[in-house]
C-alpha cells in the first residue's frame, strides 16, 4: 500500500470537548490523497469513546500506555505518520476545506520550500469568530528564509502562526529531531525556524485554519513565562551570524515585543467574556 500524498496528525488529550469537530473539518478535507494519525496520550475522559465513532479508512487510532510530556508526545505523533509532508493539529483547532489542497499544491510543487503557512482565523470555544485571516504580516507568497528570520526577530512575538496552519516536508523533521522540549511555549516557533534552514518559505494569503481560544488559557504568569521565553529565542536569533540579522532588526523587535503581547492579552479576554456571557 502506497504512503498518502500528505499526513495530518492530531496529538489529543483529554480532548473530548472539540476532538470530534477537530476529526471531522480533517476528514471533510477536498484533497483526498491523506492519512490522519489520532494520538491519544492515555485520556481518561471520552475522547476513546469518541474516536471510536469514526468509521473512515483514513482514520487510525493510536495510544500512549502513559501520558507523555508535551514535545515527546507531538513528536510520537508525527513518527506515526506516513506521508512525506506533514500537518499536525491542535485537538482543539480546525481546519478549512480547502487547507490540504490549497497547500499540498504549494508544497509538493516546489521542491526548494522548506514550509508553508497559511493565515487562520481565531475562535473561542463555542466556534464564533474572534478574528479572521490573522498572521503572516509582509510574509505573504515565497519569502527567502533570511528574509522570514528578520521578520520573526521584528515581530517580538509569532508571526508565522500556530502548527494548524502550516505544512512541512517529514524529511526536514526528522533531520532536526522533531519539536524541541526544551522550549514550553513558543515550541512551534523554534522548529519552524529549524525548518527554515532547508528551503524558502510560502505564506498564503488565504485564511486555512481556525485557532481556538479558551478562557483556560488565560494566566498572567503563563503570559510573563511566554513573553521570557519569546524574547530569549529572539535573541538567540539575532546573535546567530547565518541569519545576519541586523541591529535596527533587534531594536525594533525589542520594541514591538510588549504590543504584541497585550494583543495577545486583549484576545485571549475576548475569548474569556465571551464564553461568560454564554453560560
Amino acid at each position: 500500500m502506497s504512503a498518502p500524498a500528505v499526513s495530518v496528525c492530531v496529538p489529543a488529550y483529554q480532548a473530548e470537548r472539540y476532538l470530534a469537530d477537530t476529526v471531522s473539518s480533517v476528514l471533510s478535507q477536498t484533497f483526498a490523497d491523506f492519512e490522519l494519525v489520532v494520538l491519544d496520550n492515555a485520556s481518561t475522559d471520552r475522547t476513546p469513546e469518541i474516536l471510536a465513532g469514526f468509521c473512515d479508512p483514513r482514520l487510525r487510532v493510536v495510544r500512549n500506555e502513559r501520558v507523555l510530556p508535551l514535545a515527546d508526545n507531538w513528536n510520537r505523533a508525527v513518527a506515526e505518520t506516513t506521508g512525506p509532508l506533514v500537518k499536525l493539529v491542535c485537538a482543539d483547532d480546525l481546519l478549512h476545506p480547502r487547507c490540504l489542497e490549497r497547500q499540498h499544491a504549494v508544497l509538493a510543487g516546489d521542491p526548494a520550500l522548506a514550509l508553508v503557512c497559511s493565515r487562520r482565523d481565531l475562535i473561542n470555544e463555542e466556534a464564533r469568530l474572534i478574528s479572521r485571516n490573522r498572521g503572516l504580516r509582509g510574509l505573504v507568497g515565497r519569502v527567502p528564509s533570511p528574509v522570514v528570520i528578520r521578520k520573526i526577530v521584528r515581530h517580538g512575538g509569532n508571526p508565522l502562526g500556530e502548527p494548524g496552519g502550516a505544512l512541512f516536508r517529514r524529511e526536514h523533521f526528522d533531520a532536526v529531531k522533531g519539536f524541541d522540549a526544551r522550549w514550553q511555549f513558543p515550541m512551534d516557533l523554534a522548529l519552524w525556524i529549524r525548518l527554515l534552514e532547508f528551503g524558502d518559505f510560502y505564506g498564503m494569503r488565504e485564511s486555512l485554519a481556525a485557532f481556538r481560544i479558551g478562557r483556560g488559557s488565560v494566566s498572567a504568569r503563563a503570559q510573563r513565562a511566554e513573553y521570557a521565553e519569546q524574547r530569549y529565542l529572539s535573541e538567540r536569533l539575532a546573535a546567530d551570524p547565518e541569519w545576519d540579522v541586523r541591529r535596527r532588526d533587534r531594536l525594533v523587535g525589542a520594541a514591538k515585543a510588549p504590543g504584541a503581547r497585550l494583543r495577545r492579552q486583549a484576545l485571549f479576554l475576548i475569548a474569556k467574556r465571551q464564553a461568560e456571557r454564554a453560560e
